[in-house]
């Protein structure tokens, strides 16, 4: 599954990354799944008495209390027959699964949500072989649990198969989840249907009775009944169509290959596609309602590359004879990487020429990188369990980098993955953070996993593994990890063991030894002191929350190290300082460049402390070379001066993302109180003279940040000046960017990040040329294709007057591009008239006009408009129940919401109030991770504020 990053705190967020709210569910990351085969892990046993088993529905016991199935009985085969009705909006079906029995047993144990089962019947292996008829199961529902329980009327044997048979029927879900319903808008007015499945984490069961955890990997075969107008497709090819009486069509599919249920994937529209065979013989097709269908082109060309990309790179072929990506009108998250069928929120894939900027085609690319990932990582290896789903959505966003950096180097992906570990440091660096891999039971904490901790800090920690391994090693250990694991489930120790081990079982011939110890020695390490223990040092990154702040002390050609845990928020010198650094302890392999030579240096920090002698005299040292390392770097004394004295003098001596690393690392050290604000406000004195456009990005971003804070809380002496202070500071800058699309991707994301800064900031040559191509826009009557890099710039502009907002609102309408319907829908969002405001959320809940999927992303961007914030707020508050009535509790878009509308504030009066509406929701039983990190979120703000605001006062008088 892809999310995107836009629930993160906005802290150290890249100013143009505030629209990508628009596009926060855009994504797709596939997840898998893993679970213990053969027993149900203890601390997963129930804690009731033994002798108490729940009541089913009928009031009889269901025989089973855990959450997590038995494994006396496991699938094997699934045959499923769908028939939905896009007119009644049901759907009936039936399934014979074939199933083997592992220990004798009277019950099978199932998963079923919102399902009614009308019969179930059982026939051994024999009475199937002579046609026998199945015996009538009794069946037993308990909807806490979403299970049922099939009471046989025999024991099963041990080691024996037999047939289930189930038939059912439901509602096509209302929400994103399930076997669900979607809807579009022809261009002539019409409204139709389309039935979609998402099933992951643990929505299969929505669809249909099912063994609905990872491990229980089965084989599919799947029929779909239709109507001719209509075509059904599958994870694999159709094999033929067969006519029933009524006019009515059957498509019979391929059997799938060996995999886990929340992958199952099936539709049924009216959808028209492009396709193209990728180098190794497999038909790609991309799908899109008929008057999106020329915006698919980008995608294909796309696929096709990472597609034979990757097949390289694994050394293993995409398995199925046939790819589809599908646009679904109506999606929850970016993306879904079901086998064969993806499906992805159309933002994510779909490519308009004339409204995508140069950041809509990274991120439609980043998204399709990711999902195609996922069909060895997820797929074809599955986690146990999901507390593991890191090792989906982690590598997921890792081999993005890998890939377009492969594929499309003009899209220079490599620069903004240092925004994915920045983002997540934002949360990893407060104490309501959590471990990479920990227990979830319940489906909200299974889905309260798939954050940024899985997501950017999983990719981070593998970016510095192949760092420290060399990418040569890490492929080879990566490729080992996919060929021994190949339709199974493996768990983190397994990744472990493969990247620790130095060769690959085809190295050798007959007769010779792979040497797989756990241990691994290489020239590169060779300098380390031998054997590194790649388990014993990931395990550190993995197992406990947080990042580490590596402290740097100089004396002369000395440098002392210390280790402790980095925390914002909470400084020093509070009395709970001490408790939270205890037992923590990383091990991290460090890197360093000195100003006297090109090396990089390599040593792992294992312990508290640590001293290292340099190889000569130096007049700085800076370590996390290309900040390829997940640590916070502090340089005491005055080893901050001297990086600093270095941009002033000569800032190219220095990697341009070492220039990010400092800029970074310095507003972060601010926020956890070790150093002074004027002291980084003072390292970005040197932008000015800056050339590489990601750093000059990553420094306004802060500068940008400060304003927007200040203006949010009406600080506006400070606001007023830090205009004054931009504008004039940035004036080179700014007057230097052109209205057009000309440019690498990076001077085109500069130019929309400068260009709205200075109309933000009510520049008037800015405000005058956005209203001069506005007015053209609107005279032209829409046809006027205004640069993509500035379109949103446009609206913004556009959307202060009432006309304007007026005629932007029926655009949206109007429009069939996503990428344009979101810039849109921002600039709508930034007016200063609260009705406006309040008629876009009302249309957002009403679902219309604007989708109820975009409701999380527009309520962020109201609750980021000083005008909106306290009515995004209170919105949230009034309108509880009726949003748990569009999303789960634990969904993304939920905790986009909580987090989004609450996580800016920065007064105890704010505070008071949203910590009395979590604990409201708490008594009633409703329980997020998410509200523990607002409200540390806020307390943080609210410290910031009283720490920083005198000195940024002070400093703006002195620059200005």
């Amino acid at each position: 599954v892809f999310h995107s990053s836009a629930m993160v705190n906005s802290h150290g967020k890249p100013i143009f990354n505030i629209y990508i709210g628009f596009y926060c569910l855009a994504v797709i990351l596939p997840i898998i799944c893993i679970c213990s085969q053969f027993s149900v892990p203890s601390s997963y046993q129930s804690n009731k008495d033994p002798g108490a088993f729940p009541v089913a529905t009928n009031g009889e016991p269901f025989p089973w209390p855990e959450l997590r199935l038995p494994n006396t009985v496991t699938p094997l085969h699934y045959d499923l027959l769908i028939h939905p009705n896009l007119t009644s909006l049901d759907f009936v079906a039936s399934e014979k699964i074939e199933v083997l029995a592992r220990d004798a047993t009277q019950f099978i144990i199932l998963h079923s949500k919102d399902l009614e089962i009308t019969s179930a019947t059982l026939q051994s292996e024999e009475d199937s072989r002579y046609m026998k008829p199945g015996k009538k199961l009794h069946v037993l529902s308990y909807p806490t649990h979403q299970q049922i329980a099939l009471l046989v009327p025999e024991k099963l044997m041990p080691g024996r198969k037999y047939y289930v048979d189930i038939d059912f029927q439901a509602k096509l879900a209302d929400g994103f989840e399930g076997f669900y319903r979607s809807t579009y808008r022809t261009l002539g007015g019409e409204q139709r249907v389309i039935a979609v499945t998402d099933f992951e984490p643990t929505e299969a069961r929505m669809a249909f009775p099912c063994f609905d955890e990872p491990l229980f990997k089965a084989n599919f075969s799947i029929k779909i009944r239709r109507e001719s107008r209509h075509i059904a497709l599958s994870n694999m090819p159709k094999v033929k169509t067969i006519e029933l009486e009524g006019g009515l069509l059957e498509d019979h599919f391929e059997t799938t290959v060996k995999m886990s249920t929340y992958l199952v994937a099936y539709i049924v529209c009216d959808f028209k596609s492009v396709s193209g065979t990728a180098s190794s013989g497999v038909k790609v097709s991309i799908y899109a309602s008929p008057d999106k269908w020329s915006q698919t082109h980008y995608a294909l060309q796309a696929t096709l590359k990472l597609l034979d990309f990757y097949e390289k790179y694994f050394d293993i072929n995409y398995p199925l004879s046939k790819l589809d990506l599908i646009a679904i009108p109506d999606f929850g998250s970016g993306a879904m990487e079901n086998w064969g069928l993806i499906t992805y929120r159309e933002t994510s894939l779909l490519f308009d020429p004339k409204t995508s900027s140069a950041s809509d085609k990274l991120w439609v690319t980043k998204v399709i990188a990711h999902e195609l990932a996922h069909q060895w990582f997820g797929n074809l290896v599955t986690m146990e369990w999901w507390n593991d789903i890191w090792l989906n959505e982690g590598f997921a966003n890792y081999m993005e980098l890998i890939s377009v950096n492969a594929t499309y180097p003009e899209l220079q992906f490599d620069d903004s993955f240092l925004d994915v570990c920045f983002e997540v440091i934002a949360k990893d660096s407060l104490n309501s953070s959590r471990p990479i891999s920990k227990p979830a039971e319940t489906p909200t904490q299974i889905q309260e996993m798939f954050d940024e901790v899985s997501y950017n800090k999983g990719a981070c920690i593998l970016n510095m593994l192949k760092d420290f391994l060399s990418e040569e090693k890490f492929q080879k250990g990566i490729i080992r990890y996919l060929k021994n694991f190949s339709y199974r489930n493996a768990k983190n120790d397994d990744l472990w063991d493969s990247l620790s081990n130095s060769c690959l079982e085809g190295d050798f011939t007959s007769g010779g030894v792979c040497y797989s110890d756990s241990r691994m020695t290489s020239n590169t390490l060779a300098s380390l002191g031998g054997n590194v223990e790649v388990k014993e040092m990931m395990t550190t990154w993995t197992l406990q929350k947080g990042i580490p702040l590596v402290v740097v002390k100089r004396d002369g050609r000395l440098l002392q190290l210390q280790q402790e845990r980095f925390l914002k928020g909470v400084f020093k010198e509070d009395p709970e300082w001490r408790a939270l650094q205890e037992r923590y302890l990383w091990h991290i392999p460090l890197t360093y460049s000195t100003s006297s030579s090109n090396a990089i240096h390599r040593h792992i920090l294992k312990s508290k402390t640590d001293t290292l002698d340099l190889p000569e005299e130096t007049r700085w040292v800076k370590f996390n070379v290309d900040s390829n390392g997940y640590y916070i770097v502090h340089y005491e004394g005055n080893g901050w001066d001297q990086l600093t004295a270095q941009l002033n003098q000569n800032h190219s001596l220095l990697r341009p993302k070492d220039r990010i690393g400092l800029i970074h690392d310095v507003f972060q050290l601010v926020s956890a109180g070790r150093l002074t604000l004027d002291k980084a406000l003072d390292m970005t004195r040197y932008l000015q003279r800056e050339t590489s456009s990601p750093v000059l990005l990553k420094g306004l971003s802060y500068l940008g940040l400060f304003y927007h804070m200040m203006d949010l809380r009406n600080i506006s002496d400070v606001s007023e000046n830090l205009k004054h202070y931009l504008l004039q500071y940035f004036k080179p800058v700014i007057d230097r960017q052109s209205w057009s699309d000309e440019g690498s991707v990076w001077d085109r994301m500069l130019r929309s990040a400068v260009l709205k800064l200075a109309c933000d900031l009510n520049h008037a040559p800015c405000i005058r040329k956005a209203t001069e191509l506005f007015s053209q826009w609107m005279e032209s009557n829409g046809k006027l294709n205004i640069p993509t890099d500035v379109l949103k710039i446009v609206y913004s502009v556009g959307a202060r007057t009432t006309e304007g907002w007026n005629y932007l609102l029926e655009q949206y309408e109007l429009s069939v591009s996503g990428a344009e319907k979101n810039k849109i829908l921002y600039a709508l969002s930034t007016s200063k008239h609260q009705e406006k405001l309040m008629k876009l959320i009302e249309l957002g809940m009403e679902g219309k006009v604007i989708k109820t999927q975009n409701l999380a992303a527009l309520l962020q961007a109201i609750a980021r408009n000083p005008k909106g914030q306290q009515l995004a707020w209170n919105f949230v508050r009034e309108n509880w129940t009726h949003l748990l009535q569009k999303f789960d509790l634990g969904s993304f878009a939920m905790r986009m919401i909580i987090s989004g509308t609450t996580s800016h504030f920065s007064s105890k009066d704010e505070l008071e109030e949203v910590k009395l509406f979590f604990e409201s929701l708490q008594a009633r039983g409703s329980h997020l991770d998410i509200f523990q990190i607002v409200l540390e979120t806020i307390t943080k703000n609210i410290k910031w504020l009283e720490k920083n605001l005198p000195t940024l006062r002070t400093w703006l008088l002195v620059n200005l």
